[in-house]
């Protein structure tokens, strides 16, 4: 496993860091991952890939939602349950990240997995809705051979804890390109504050990268080596998944301003959104706790002064936190190889 890229002398942005610098600095936010690696007993097949969760805290996710909010930054994805999200306002099941013909198995193991711990769900309540997003590994995992199962996803789950975020070529990311080299799970954090008056807010985001090709990797920003060779491999234009976290006490559509700036980090990596990449953000606040039942017509919640400071630094985080992360996702991925003998390597930092 590689280093940080703040490890490597790298800095991005001006804001500090969580103690970790990964989403899991949120409080209460647990990451899981299930990582394939096997041959599959056919020649040149191959299950290079996996299953990522994130839970926006430890509790019933379906009785209580958090306050979410999706964007689109380009529409080329197979996710599901953002329509929902973005309807209600709340996300009531973990995230679920794979790749794009797993999504299937991966939204029936997460139903499954939820339904065991709701037995009301379809009978007493109404049902419920599961995210999904996706990324294409086609060029190291045999995709069609749709190798993740529903068990997988639940395993993600259950193995989902609030330490330091495992990074690289794991979980969904194991099979994973990112401009050309190997990529995956990359994660990021920053704490914004207002000494003023005395409100801090830990803002957190996880990536999945699967995008661009080496001539359009920004290097020059980062002042990396020109002497790494340029790769070849590049998926057919390729995704991103982002998801992003704070404990900001933030509404359904503050979270959407928020999170429209992660695409700003994206843009600074030297991704331009190319017309075959679904590039989509999932974000949340663990601010609130929306039970899903109650008795009360009307309902009470604090958010944040619009034109306070403390929103431009939000703005600012999401920026810091995606292009960070999808620097990490880079820097402790290692040189992979998968279908048919092919081999995406580590880029050296």
């Amino acid at each position: 496993m590689g280093k940080k890229v703040r490890e490597l002398g790298i800095k991005i942005g001006n804001l500090p860091t969580g103690k970790k610098n990964c989403i899991t600095d949120v409080s209460g936010v647990k990451v899981g991952h299930v990582t394939l690696d096997k041959e599959l007993g056919k020649v040149g097949e191959y299950a290079c890939t996996g299953v990522t969760a994130i839970l926006p805290h430890g509790g019933n996710l379906f009785q209580n939602k958090v306050t979410a909010s999706s964007y689109v930054i380009n529409g080329f994805g197979k996710s599901t349950g953002l329509i929902q999200v973005n309807e209600l306002g709340v996300i009531e099941s973990p995230i679920m990240l794979t790749n794009t013909f797993s999504v299937p198995h991966v939204t029936q193991g997460t139903l499954q997995y939820m339904l065991d711990s709701n037995k009301e769900i379809g009978i007493k309540t109404g049902t419920i809705n599961i995210v999904v997003g996706e990324c294409n590994d086609s060029h190291l995992n045999s995709i069609r051979e749709c190798y993740v199962s529903p068990s997988h996803a639940i395993e993600a789950i259950e193995k989902a804890s609030a330490g330091a975020v495992q990074e690289g070529a794991v979980g969904a990311g194991k099979g994973m390109v990112c401009f050309g080299y190997k990529g995956g799970i990359g994660s990021s954090s920053r704490i914004v504050e207002d000494e003023d008056v005395g409100v801090s807010f830990t803002v957190g985001c996880l990536v999945l990268t699967n995008f661009g090709k080496s001539t359009e990797f920004a290097k020059e920003n980062y002042k990396l080596s020109s002497k790494q060779i340029e790769s070849t491999i590049s998926p057919t234009d390729g995704s991103i998944m982002i998801v992003f976290t704070t404990d900001a006490p933030l509404s359904s559509r503050q979270l959407t301003r928020v999170i429209k700036r992660c695409s700003i980090g994206l843009g600074r990596t030297g991704s331009y959104f190319a017309h075959g990449s679904g590039d989509i953000v999932i974000g949340f606040t663990t601010a609130h706790k929306n039970p899903h039942s109650s008795n009360e017509v009307i309902e009470s919640r604090t958010q944040l002064r619009e034109d306070h400071p403390v929103m431009n630094q939000l703005f600012a985080a999401a920026a810091e936190t995606t292009e960070e992360a999808i620097l990490n996702s880079l820097s402790q991925a290692e040189t992979t190889t998968g279908r048919n003998g092919n081999v995406v390597h580590a880029y050296e930092f």
